[in-house]
Formats: C-alpha cells, structure tokens, sequence
C-alpha cells in the first residue's frame, strides 16, 4: 500500500510539473535578444543601403514615418527614406511613432519585379 501511494504522489507531482507552461529565458540585461550575433555593426544611412548588393546586412538608425500597408514601412534618416518590411514578430511589445529614433538591422532585398529596394528588418529596437 506505501508503494502504491508514493506511485500516485509521483504521478501526480508529474502531471502538475507537465501543466505548467514552458516558458523560461534569462530575465536579466539584453533579455529580448534571442540568439544571434550581438555586436558591433557599423550604421549606414537609407541612400547607401538602397546602394548594397541583395542580402547584404544593414542596421540603420533614424525614424519610422509611416505605415504603407501589412508589413510594409517607410523609413527615414538624414539621407532620405527607404521601404522597410517588419514582420509582426520583430515589434517585439515595442510601441513606435515617427518621433521615435530606432535602430533596425536586417537584409537589403532588392524587388526587382517593382524595381525598388527595401530592408527586410530582422531587429527593431527603439532607442
């Protein structure tokens, strides 16, 4: 009978550990990075990115003007402005406006059926 109720104790214990949600991470400093390299990256303006070669890193730092539908964006700097994709999950809770500064790192992508070049935004931190 002892065995019987520490079987059913440990089932139980078990079954309340697997209810519980995984959601871990570390909770200190830089907590939204999730992997990748996190490192010094030389800014570039919006002209010189529109310049680079398809997939070509960039991280570039100014202002989101406004929004031109589903993903799409336009952003500026001192340069002049480029179309940026931010797929939804990169907002990360983030709230932004166009007097906000930002920093985004992504991937020059050249559109070649509209002749036109965007950034396809990897990370969007607000500074």
């Amino acid at each position: 009978m002892k065995t019987f109720s520490m079987f059913a104790a440990g089932v139980l214990l078990a079954g309340a550990a697997m209810a519980q949600p995984a959601t871990g991470g570390f909770t200190g400093a830089q907590a939204t990075a999730r992997g990748g390299f996190n490192g010094p990256s030389t800014i570039v303006t919006a002209e010189h990115a529109k310049t680079l070669r398809d997939d070509t890193p960039v991280t570039l730092r100014g202002t989101i003007e406004r929004h031109t539908g589903g993903e799409n964006y336009v952003f500026k700097d001192a340069s002049g402005t480029v179309e940026v994709e931010i797929d939804d999950r990169h907002w990360q809770g983030q709230t932004v406006s166009p007097q906000d500064t930002v920093e985004i790192s992504g991937e020059v992508d050249h559109q070649r059926h509209r002749n036109t070049v965007e950034i396809d935004v990897k990370r969007l931190r607000k500074l």
